[in-house]
C-alpha cells in the first residue's frame, strides 16, 4: 500500500513539474516576443531616418545639377547668339562684295567693247593706208609686201644669221639644262638603298650545342647539307651564329630556309636534311611568284602572263655588279615612268619596258645568246606588245632606238646603274669567275652537279656513279683542273674535288 502511494505521489510530482516547466517556457516565449517587436520598431525608426536623409541629399544634388544645367544652357544660348551675329555680319559683307564684283564685271565688259571698237577702227585705217600706198607706188598690196620683205632681208641678212646662231646656241643650252633638271629630279625622287648580301648569310642559332648536331657524327650531316645545297657551311667559335657562304644567292636562300627549318624541327640527319632542302626549293618558288606579283603591282605593269611573272621573279635572286636585278628593274620602272610623264611619252610602255628589260638574265645561263636577245624571244613568246619589246631591246644599243620610250628605258638604266653606290664592278667580276668555274665542271659528261665553294678556292664535283668509275672520276678531276688553268685567270690555286658516291636502296614491305 505504501509503494502504491509512493508511485502515485511521484506521478503527481512529475505532472506538476511538467506543468510548471510549460508555464515557465510560455513566459519565456512572451518575453522574447516583446524584445523582437521592440527591435523591429527600432529598425523601422532607423530606416525612416535614413530615408529622410537620403531624400534630402538627393533633393540637394538635384538642385545643384539643375542649376549647373541651366547655367550651361545659358552659355550655349549666348554662344549661338554670338555665332548668329557673326554669320549675319559675314552675309552682309558678302552681299556688299558681290555688288562691288558685279559692278567691276560690268565695267570690264564695257571696256572690252570699247577696245573691240578701237581695234576695228585701227584695222580699217591700216587697210585704207595700205591701199593708198599701193596706189601711189603703182603696185598691188602683195607685190609691195614682197618687195619690202626682200629689201629688209637684204639689209639684215648678216644680222639675221647672227641672231639665228645665237637662238640655236641658247636653245641648245636651255634644252641641256632642262634635260639635266629632269634627270636630277628623277634621281632625287627615287634613291633606293641597294645594300644586299654579297656572298655570305649569317644564321642565328639559339645555342651553340646545335653546332654539334649540324656537323653530325664524323661530319656526315654537314657534308650532306653542303652536297644538297651547294653552299659552304662555316662553323667557327662565333657564339650563336653560323655562316652560309656561296656566290649564288639562290643557293644561299634555299640553304638559309632549309637550315632554319631544320633548327626548328630539331631532327638533323641526312634523310631529313635532303627532305628539308627539297621543301625549301619548293618554298623558294613560292617566294619567286610573290616577288614577281609585288614588283608588277608596285610598278603598275599589270595583265602579264603568269609564266612570264615566274621568270621575272627569278631576278630577285640574280645580281648584276652586286645590285639585285629585280630591284634594279623596279627602280628603273619608276624612273622611266617619271621621265615619260615629263617628256609626254607613254608612261605605261616605258614602265613595262624598264621592268622587263633584263628578263633575259633569268635564263642566260640556260639559253644561248645575249640577255637582250633572250629577253626579246621571251616577251614575243608570251604575247607582250610590240611597243614594250621595242622599248626594252635598245637599252644596250644592240637594236636602234625606234621609239621615244626605248630612249627613256636606256636613260633609266644608266641612271639606276650609274648613281653612286648602286653597283660594285669588282664583285661582279669575281662572281662571274665563280660561275665560269662551275660552267667548266658541268661541261664534262657524267657530272651530276658541281659547286664552287671556299671563295672560289675549291670546286666540288658530284658525278653519277652508274656512268663513271673511280678511275674515270680521277681523270675528270685532272681534266677540269687543266681547263681551269688554261681558260681562267685567278690568284693562288683552285682545288678540284670529284665525289663519286654509290647508294643502294631497297624497300621492306
Amino acid at each position: 500500500m505504501s509503494l502504491k502511494l509512493l508511485f502515485t505521489l511521484l506521478g503527481l510530482a512529475a505532472l506538476g513539474g511538467a506543468v510548471i516547466g510549460y508555464v515557465f517556457r510560455w513566459l519565456l516565449l512572451l518575453a522574447r516576443k516583446g524584445s523582437i517587436e521592440l527591435e523591429i520598431k527600432q529598425i523601422l525608426l532607423d530606416a525612416r531616418e535614413d530615408a529622410k536623409k537620403i531624400t534630402a541629399t538627393a533633393e540637394e544634388e538635384a538642385k545643384q545639377k539643375l542649376t549647373l544645367a541651366e547655367s550651361e544652357l545659358k552659355e550655349k544660348e549666348d554662344k549661338i547668339t554670338r555665332a548668329e551675329d557673326r554669320v549675319f555680319k559675314r552675309e552682309e559683307s558678302l552681299d556688299a562684295k558681290q555688288q562691288e564684283l558685279e559692278q567691276e564685271i560690268a565695267a570690264v565688259k564695257s571696256r572690252i567693247e570699247d577696245v573691240k571698237a578701237i581695234k576695228e577702227r585701227a584695222e580699217a585705217l591700216l587697210g585704207e593706208r595700205a591701199t593708198e600706198l599701193a596706189k601711189v607706188a603703182g603696185l598691188t598690196r602683195e607685190e609691195a609686201q614682197a618687195q619690202l620683205y626682200k629689201e629688209l632681208e637684204r639689209q639684215s641678212d648678216e644680222d639675221l644669221m647672227m641672231r639665228a646662231a645665237k637662238l640655236e646656241r641658247d636653245g641648245m643650252e636651255k634644252l641641256e639644262r632642262r634635260a639635266k633638271e629632269i634627270l636630277t629630279t628623277a634621281i632625287h625622287r627615287l634613291g633606293n638603298s641597294v645594300a644586299s648580301d654579297t656572298m655570305a648569310t649569317a644564321i642565328t642559332i639559339p645555342n651553340d650545342e646545335l653546332k654539334g648536331k649540324i656537323i653530325g657524327k664524323e661530319g656526315r650531316n654537314i657534308k650532306t647539307f653542303e652536297r644538297a645545297t651547294g653552299v659552304e657551311v662555316i662553323i667557327d667559335d662565333t657564339p650563336g651564329s653560323i655562316v652560309l657562304s656561296s656566290f649564288d644567292p639562290m643557293r644561299r636562300a634555299v640553304a638559309r630556309m632549309a637550315l632554319e627549318n631544320l633548327i626548328l624541327d630539331g631532327r638533323i640527319q641526312p634523310v631529313k636534311i635532303e627532305e628539308t632542302v627539297e621543301k625549301a626549293k619548293a618554298d623558294i618558288n613560292k617566294i619567286i611568284k610573290e616577288k614577281a606579283d609585288a614588283a608588277a603591282f608596285e610598278t603598275g605593269v599589270l595583265n602579264l602572263d603568269p609564266r612570264l611573272l615566274m621568270i621575272l621573279g627569278r631576278l630577285h635572286f640574280r645580281t648584276s655588279y652586286g645590285q639585285s636585278v629585280l630591284q634594279h628593274s623596279i627602280e628603273m620602272a619608276h624612273i622611266a615612268g617619271m621621265l615619260a610623264e615629263e617628256l609626254g611619252a607613254n608612261p605605261a610602255v616605258a614602265r613595262a619596258g624598264a621592268l622587263l628589260h633584263d628578263i633575259g638574265k633569268a635564263l642566260d645561263h640556260e639559253v644561248q645568246g645575249t640577255h637582250v636577245e633572250i629577253g626579246r624571244r621571251i616577251l614575243q613568246k608570251f604575247g607582250v606588245s610590240e611597243e614594250v619589246v621595242k622599248a626594252m631591246q635598245a637599252h644596250h644599243e644592240e637594236y636602234p632606238y625606234e621609239t621615244v620610250e626605248s630612249v627613256i628605258v636606256q636613260v633609266a638604266d644608266a641612271i639606276s646603274g650609274g648613281r653612286p653606290g648602286a653597283r660594285r664592278d669588282s664583285v661582279e667580276n669575281y662572281l662571274k669567275r665563280l660561275a665560269d668555274i662551275e660552267e667548266i665542271a658541268n661541261s664534262f659528261p657524267g657530272v651530276e652537279k658541281c659547286y664552287a665553294i671556299s671563295a672560289g678556292r675549291e670546286v666540288r664535283v658530284f658525278v653519277k656513279p652508274e656512268e663513271m668509275s673511280d678511275f674515270a672520276s680521277r681523270e675528270v678531276a685532272r681534266n677540269i683542273a687543266l681547263r681551269i688553268e688554261n681558260e681562267l685567270k685567278y690568284p693562288g690555286e683552285i682545288k678540284v674535288t670529284v665525289i663519286r658516291e654509290s647508294r643502294s636502296i631497297e624497300f621492306a614491305r
